[in-house]
């Protein structure tokens, strides 16, 4: 009864758990305050920096700290143009590159960004490097690291809930139905919310550098680069938390005219 209980209270939590981005205006399934958060995740972004090589000096590392002001800086104009500058109350923006050979970067909730090396041929230059920072910078401003936190907890909380409501079958068929629970819940929703994420980092991301002053045009010669840097293979986009390399470079074609109209409102050329 007390094990009911404490999932029926979990589960009107998760419902009650929406928010509305400032950004966007939408309604987004939250349960993780930035107060909880940012902490954390500055604790983990500076032991993850403490245990890798970090480029301070040199030509790369001048460039990551140009490019990450300027959108830095262009994030602080469309915020502002929005009235919701109090709304980046909190975020403590940070570039770093790190020595990895690794084609990635990312960054932490609250603005902590991490540049590997490997990604800089592909870059190639700054304005690759903006497309690469919007859209990292984008995802934490769309709060996509507490969602995922949140639709973990979520996931977990249905498993516990069909656990309970399995418990009196045989260990066989409980076991079948967390399996079936497993799979139906990664690929049926875990899967299609990160894509969706990918896809929301796109198009903010495209603003932000066209308002830093680059063109977006250039974000798809930077995908395209990088779908050619893959060499074609990749996982099925129903498996993957990504959009395929196809899909994201046709939805960026299409969001590019909306980027440029939102930077040319700000006055910005290019």
């Amino acid at each position: 009864m007390k094990n009911k209980l404490i999932l029926a209270v979990s589960a009107l939590l998760i419902v009650a758990a929406c928010s509305t981005n400032a950004l966007t205006g939408k309604k987004e399934f939250n349960i993780v305050s930035n107060d909880q958060l940012f902490p954390s995740a500055f604790a983990e972004y500076n032991s993850f920096l403490s245990q890798n090589k970090v480029i301070a000096t040199g030509a790369d590392a001048q460039l990551v700290q140009k490019v990450g002001s300027k959108i830095r800086a262009a994030v602080e104009k469309y915020y502002a143009s929005k009235g919701i500058s109090s709304s980046l109350q909190g975020y403590q923006w940070e570039y770093k590159l790190v020595d990895d050979k690794a084609v990635n970067a990312w960054c932490m909730p609250g603005g902590k960004i991490v540049v590997y090396t490997g990604i800089l041929p592909v870059t190639k230059d700054e304005a690759g490097l903006a497309t690469v920072l919007g859209h990292e910078v984008a995802h934490a401003l769309l709060n996509h690291g507490a969602q995922r936190m949140s639709a973990a907890q979520a996931q977990a909380i249905g498993a516990a809930g069909l656990a309970l409501a399995t418990s009196g079958q045989s260990e066989e068929r409980q076991q079948m139905y967390q399996q079936y629970y497993g799979i139906g819940s990664q690929v049926g929703v875990m899967l299609p919310f990160s894509r969706k994420h990918e896809s929301e980092a796109d198009e903010i991301g495209l603003t932000l550098m066209a308002i830093a002053g680059y063109n977006p045009d250039n974000a798809l010669t930077f995908w395209q680069r990088m779908s050619a840097q893959s060499g074609g293979a990749s996982t099925p986009e129903i498996l993957s938390t990504h959009p395929s390399d196809n899909t994201r470079i046709a939805d960026i074609k299409k969001l590019i005219p909306q980027a440029k109209a939102n930077a040319a409102k700000l006055g910005v050329k290019y």
